[in-house]
């Protein structure tokens, strides 16, 4: 959307094993929360585009769903649309965990990288290096640069931000010149209701630790910008079982209460204006076999077939 003779732009696919820091790494890249974050795997369900500025590059990070072994439909798409976001890539980045390294869910992505990956640049990035020693490091960059040839390697903490601007300021030099893509102050092209529900959806899978299964999905219903300035936002929160309902509400509906306000003040920080959020518990027995349902998330329901 401008263009000087100076600007490069394109995607960035961030990819690894579930948990491995892709999510943050986004957030850290944008500046600003864009993908949700939990201490839990394979919470990244779509891929969610997050917008960097590096000078005159524009970086426009995908970042994909944890690739894993799929069990169910949803698996299926969500790993599907990981690689999606990889044959779209300009540039790819495989992200391990220091203290993890060469894992078989990393090889398999390797085996993939060297079908896929072409001549497009991949860069390793290795994370979270505050939990190894400096020894341990420098052995598992050797290990991983003889099992695949990646362009460059980055040492990084995507949570501490150690290392990443050397990894922004390498990205936005190896990008292809042309124009901008999204206007500069862009930082998502994911709509606002999609952000939304990702918010709530991450209090949730915070506030209920292991009582529930992943088998929940948030959808903004409905978004009303008041003459106030302020947001009506109300939510459906889709369960699979009755069971599900109960624990979602909580003793006296304390967890809904609880999951509501921390969505509530995240929304309103994020937003900059007063939120008004409504939530809804309702129970879809079938909603991981319903269509809908992938599309309000951004996956392909084919893809899970």
């Amino acid at each position: 959307m401008t263009d000087t003779p100076n600007t490069r732009a394109g995607f960035v696919a961030l990819i690894g094993e579930p948990n491995a820091g892709k999510s943050t790494l986004l957030n850290r890249m944008v500046g600003a929360k864009v993908s949700i974050v939990t201490h839990k795997v394979q919470t990244t369900r779509a891929r969610i585009r997050g917008i960097a500025m590096e000078g005159d590059a524009q970086i426009v990070f995908v970042d994909t769903p944890g690739i894993f072994r799929p069990r169910r439909r949803l698996d299926r798409s969500m790993v599907a649309a990981a690689w999606g976001g990889v044959a779209d890539a300009d540039i790819i980045v495989l992200l391990i965990e220091a203290h993890r390294g060469l894992t078989e869910g990393v090889q398999t992505i390797l085996d993939q990288l060297h079908e896929i990956a072409g001549e497009r640049p991949v860069a390793l990035a290795i994370n979270k290096i505050d939990r190894v020693k400096a020894e341990h490091l420098l052995a598992l960059s050797a290990q991983m640069n003889e099992a695949y040839p990646f362009t460059r390697t980055f040492m990084i903490s995507a949570e501490k931000g150690y290392g990443t601007d050397d990894l922004r300021e390498w990205l936005g030099a190896e990008l292809p010149p042309g124009p901008w893509l999204y206007p500069e102050d862009q930082i998502a092209d994911l709509p606002m209701r999609m952000i939304a529900a990702e918010i709530t959806r991450e209090k949730l899978t915070l506030r209920l630790h292991e009582e529930l299964p992943y088998q929940l999905t948030v959808e903004t219903e409905n978004w009303e910008d008041r003459k106030d300035g302020s947001a009506k936002i109300d939510q459906i929160i889709y369960v699979a079982r009755d069971g599900h309902k109960g624990i979602v509400l909580g003793h006296k509906g304390e967890a809904i209460r609880a999951v509501g306000k921390a969505a509530r003040e995240e929304l309103a920080e994020f937003l900059d204006r007063p939120v008004h959020l409504f939530l809804t518990v309702k129970v879809r027995e079938k909603w991981l076999d319903e269509k809908e349902r992938f599309t309000e998330m951004g996956l392909d329901f084919n893809d899970g077939a």
